[in-house]
């Protein structure tokens, strides 16, 4: 168990927007920082942080929470995990209860796979650096390939003893359980045989964007024809080959600096390149690009610089991720390098000035390459150049904003030669047939008839006004509850000619008090038991310490409190995205109004339980056109008065 004071000292060190801004993109929105959501597939940025608050708030998905929150929902960490995580970034020593046996063997099992896998990573390690065979095989192959001690150690490269249990009956000595080796797939076991998956292979690690060791990638270095070149780790609990991109962990920073991530196939490609000083590339590993790949990529940037080998054999077929990634509203380059050359061989053979000034001048637009590629391959073929242009224009299908799509297509009649009529029509046509395959809403395109589109009515959710107003209450005290301010109530008296008259008094104190004392004068209690506890529980702190910092507040509550605190604070903040001085719109602020505005939320509660208490004595039994109690038509009647003082005290608030 992790003691209290470490996890105090992570909290008290560790920055949100920091350690966030390691996995997403962030750009600063006046006091707080927004990005796209890391949690859903979203072009217009909905994620916010709050350095103030320390909390952030995805309103695509609705998650939110403090810095261990993002982690244990982004990373799928345990809180352990997360607190582990953060001490490691900032530098601070972990102190640690005894565990007991127990305590042990009820380890969770993903952590348990990523022990494992840990370990593994520092025995490849070890093996390559220390054991003679390691030095003589695995080490002899990086330096040929051109990589640097430095380089090699960066990337955590290792070597798999050629010897059929090496590395198991090693992790099984130190403690290590076959069966989360097994499921890891580190070793395969075959009835009461056992024997490591990655025997006489060079190791590099696949880490995930926190750092993790998920799985390995290893490269075979004997001529052995029965054996795979390269062999990844099988699919397990932490390793999905379709959600990871090897290098991301190191190059994330560089991709949000650079707003660009080349894209290469290979690990060797992304150490040479890295090793060359273009540390903003990730690879696929060898795999078909996946939407889920892309995804990490856009939480970073939005600009994708896709590498092809010279004469790669399936340029045609690997120009089908880059249609996945237009897909995803990014922007897409294609550069190939010269033929007989990778990544990996051209950063070798050249120095970081001209592998730089080689990209700047041969990354072309998509459409451009497409077009040239396609073209060279359709020559005079009339039938061939249709289809060409047709897959041109698919592929221009992908793109999810309409103004794109328009300049694409007027791009594409130009170097094809076409009008631009045909291509839209075109378009229209391939956007209604995937309308129809899917239904799945599509842009219209340019030239797409105009005409009135009629959407089935839906019933809106009724609001629940009790709730709303709990709401509020909280949010007050937590964004203003020690603020002093001059309130104003009025007073009802009767005058002399026996008239009802109201007379303003002013008095100072502050808003928590104010709330507190109004609803306590009325016997007002909270419907909502979550809203109930966090009443209490902000109430008793401000009497106790007469202040109360949220940070503190949000890391001390339990999990749900503390996701409702985030929640009203960070839709406080919602409306920042909008930018509305960018658009000469000045909204004023709500701490100018405090006073009123927490006025306004006490009488609608009232007002809201007195019309409530009237529906329900009006539902009272009625026998012979009149109530059974007769006491309930006066209380109706003085209910009505009352509800007509709160309202006309509402009508007064200033």
């Amino acid at each position: 168990m992790i003691s209290r004071t470490t996890i105090d000292s992570v909290f008290e060190t560790a920055r949100v927007e920091e350690v966030i801004g390691d996995f997403v993109q962030l750009k600063k929105s006046g006091s707080n920082f927004k990005g796209l959501s890391p949690f859903s597939d979203e072009r217009t940025p909905s994620f916010m942080v709050s350095p103030v608050k320390q909390i952030w708030k995805d309103f695509s998905s609705g998650k939110g929470g403090n810095v261990v929150a993002f982690l244990m929902e982004h990373e799928h960490f345990t809180y352990p995990e997360a607190i582990k995580y953060l001490a490691k970034k900032y530098g601070i020593e972990i102190e640690e209860t005894q565990q007991s046996d127990e305590q042990k063997a009820q380890a969770n099992e993903r952590e348990s796979l990523y022990l494992v896998s840990e370990y593994a990573k520092d025995f490849f390690v070890s093996a390559l650096h220390k054991s003679e065979e390691g030095k003589a095989i695995g080490l002899s192959y990086f330096k040929e390939r051109g990589f640097t001690d430095e380089t090699i150690k960066k990337f955590e490269l290792g070597y798999s003893p050629d010897s059929w249990e090496a590395f198991t009956s090693k992790a099984i000595k130190d403690g290590y359980k076959l069966e989360y080796l097994e499921k890891s797939g580190l070793t395969i076991v075959k009835e009461e045989k056992q024997f490591d998956r990655f025997k006489g292979r060079v190791m590099f690690p696949i880490k995930s964007m926190s750092g993790r060791v998920l799985g390995f990638g290893g490269r075979i270095l004997t001529a052995d024809k029965r054996a795979a070149k390269y062999l990844n780790s099988p699919e397990s609990d932490i390793y999905h080959k379709s959600k990871v991109l090897y290098g991301i962990y190191l190059a994330k920073q560089a991709i949000a600096k650079e707003d660009n991530c080349y894209l290469v196939e290979g690990y060797t490609d992304v150490i040479q390149f890295n090793q060359s000083g273009i540390e903003n590339v990730v690879s696929s590993s060898g795999t078909a690009l996946t939407p889920e790949q892309i995804r990490l990529i856009n939480r970073l940037t939005k600009n994708v610089t896709v590498l092809f080998d010279g004469d790669a054999a399936g340029l045609r077929a690997s120009l089908r991720g880059v249609d996945l990634i237009l897909e995803q509203g990014m922007n897409v380059r294609i550069c190939t390098f010269p033929e007989g050359q990778d990544p990996d061989s051209f950063a070798r053979d050249n120095s970081l000035e001209e592998l730089k000034e080689y990209l700047d001048e041969n990354a072309n637009d998509f459409i451009n390459f497409k077009a040239s590629l396609l073209a060279s391959e359709a020559k005079n073929d009339p039938i061939n150049r249709a289809e060409t242009i047709r897959d041109m224009v698919v592929s221009i299908s992908k793109i999810p904003d309409a103004i794109k799509q328009e300049v694409y297509i007027k791009e594409c009649a130009r170097i094809m030669d076409i009008s631009e009529e045909v291509l839209f029509n075109t378009l229209a046509q391939i956007l209604q047939k995937v309308k129809r395959d899917t239904g799945r809403k599509t842009q219209q395109p340019h030239l797409e008839n105009m005409g009135i589109v009629t959407t089935d009515s839906k019933q809106l959710p009724k609001v629940d006004v009790q709730y709303e107003l709990e709401l509020k209450i909280i949010e007050l005290l937590l964004l203003y509850g020690t603020e002093d301010e001059e309130f104003e109530d009025l007073i009802l008296e009767t005058t002399k000619e026996g008239k009802i008259a109201f007379t303003p008094e002013k008095v100072r104190t502050k808003v928590y008090e104010k709330i507190y004392l109004d609803l306590q004068d009325d016997e007002i209690e909270f419907t909502n038991d979550e809203f109930r506890a966090l009443y209490y529980e902000i109430i008793n702190r401000l009497n106790e310490e007469r202040d109360i910092k949220i940070d503190i507040l949000v890391n001390q509550l339990p999990p749900e409190k503390a996701e409702i605190v985030t929640n009203i604070l960070m839709e406080d903040e919602k409306h920042s995205l909008h930018n509305w001085e960018g658009k000469d719109i000045f909204v004023k602020e709500k701490k100018d109004t405090i006073s009123q505005v927490v006025n306004e939320t006490v009488l609608n509660l009232r007002r809201h339980l007195v019309t409530t208490k009237i529906s329900e004595l009006a539902n009272s039994p009625v026998i012979n056109g009149e109530y059974e109690d007769r006491s309930v038509m006066e209380n109706i009647e003085d209910y009505k008065k009352l509800k007509e003082v709160l309202s006309t005290k509402l009508r007064r608030v200033l």
